[in-house]
């Protein structure tokens, strides 16, 4: 007998108070003023989710949205640090620009394995990443997701049942998807 479905909400936090053009992954800021007013319709777009969880990356930039719907809905938040950004670290805070070419471009010929000086591997962070998933899986609770950009990417991978890439298009700020059935993809076992 197949379990019933556990729908999912992945949403990336709003607008981060962070200039356009630096790299930010695990740099512990806030939101913007836009970021803040995002919060009130994300809720109102979320009113008929089922979740009885929030999960969220440590990030202020994630707890804000995620406290904010969990108080809204009456329902717990806990905090993941498997969700967080990948670790940029020497990068962090610097801007894309300033990253040389050279390390960029042995980035993009291989994410998977390419780390930033000091920092995490894209394999480091699908891992981490996956667990958290099938950890959320295995509660069998409806639940909202808060996290970044390359968590998403991957977290929504493994929800649709397709191969992770790392290069793929982040969602837009703010974004929610939907995934109605994410069990699916979760491998016997």
């Amino acid at each position: 007998m197949a379990s019933p479905p556990c729908p999912l909400a992945l949403i990336r936090h709003p607008q981060p108070a962070i200039a356009a053009g630096l790299c930010y992954g695990r740099l512990d800021i806030g939101l913007t003023t836009a970021g803040h007013a995002a919060i009130t319709p994300i809720i109102a777009q979320l009113a008929g989710h089922p979740a009885s969880i929030v999960l969220t990356s440590p990030a202020q930039r994630c707890r804000i949205l995620a406290e904010a719907l969990g108080a809204a809905r009456g329902i717990p938040v806990e905090t993941d640090p498997r969700l967080q950004e990948l670790d940029f670290g020497a990068w962090e805070g610097v801007a894309w620009n300033d990253v040389p070419r050279a390390a960029l471009d042995a980035w993009a010929a291989s994410p998977e394995t390419f780390a930033p000086p000091g920092g995490e591997s894209g394999a480091a962070l699908l891992a981490r990443v996956t667990a958290a998933y099938h950890d959320c899986l295995i509660r069998a609770r409806p639940a909202i997701i808060v996290s970044h950009g390359g968590p998403l990417r991957l977290l929504l991978a493994l929800a649709n049942g397709t191969r992770p890439d790392l290069l793929t298009p982040a969602p837009p700020l703010g974004s929610i998807t939907l995934i109605a059935d994410p069990a699916r993809s979760m491998p016997a076992g």
